[in-house]
């Protein structure tokens, strides 16, 4: 349990709550976005943003990145949930903004997959996540897919610069 009585402990209690708030922003937009989506894009037809580079397309995904592991979705919801766990957990350590912001981002995708998987047909804990920007025919994605790439692209420039998730100064 974090220290509250210490002013690094209300600090740390702070940047846990901006990790919630961010991952809830993050959850908002991309269910939001999902469900206009599912909508505005169910009758097999898409809608071209910038011709040649990205267009909208209904596609619901039973696997991981490409369609990977079609058949693994329970496989995919459960490590989606230990990962969801494990973000909370080391959230509980924050000291540093830029890794209140790593985690936040990497909390509200992966939350969204994982409810995407839990409730969404065609059964629960074998639903399909909703992808629908169409990125020149490469892959399909979604708002939480940005959230995720952006979140791990950051995660690996402070792993790579040595910042550490609770960058507070030592005490001697």
């Amino acid at each position: 349990m974090p220290d509250t009585s210490s002013p690094q402990g209300g600090r740390r209690r702070n940047l846990y709550g901006w990790m919630l708030a961010l991952a809830s922003a993050v959850l908002l937009a991309d269910q939001t976005s999902k469900l206009w989506a599912t909508s505005a894009l169910s009758d097999g037809h898409g809608i071209t943003v910038i011709p040649r580079l990205i267009q909208l397309r209904l596609l619901l995904n039973s696997g991981a990145a490409f369609s990977i592991g079609s058949d693994m979705t329970w496989l995919f919801t459960l490590t989606t949930a230990g990962a969801v766990a494990g973000i909370l957990y080391a959230g509980r350590r924050l000291r540093s903004t830029a890794w209140t912001a790593v985690l936040g981002t990497l909390l509200g995708g992966a939350t969204s997959h994982l409810l995407d998987r839990l409730f969404r047909p065609p059964a629960f804990a074998h639903g399909h996540v909703v992808d629908f920007i169409d990125y020149a025919g490469l892959f399909v994605g979604n708002v939480a897919d940005i959230a995720l790439t952006t979140g791990a692209a950051l995660l690996l420039c402070l792993t790579l610069r040595g910042i550490p998730l609770n960058d507070a100064p030592r005490q001697s």
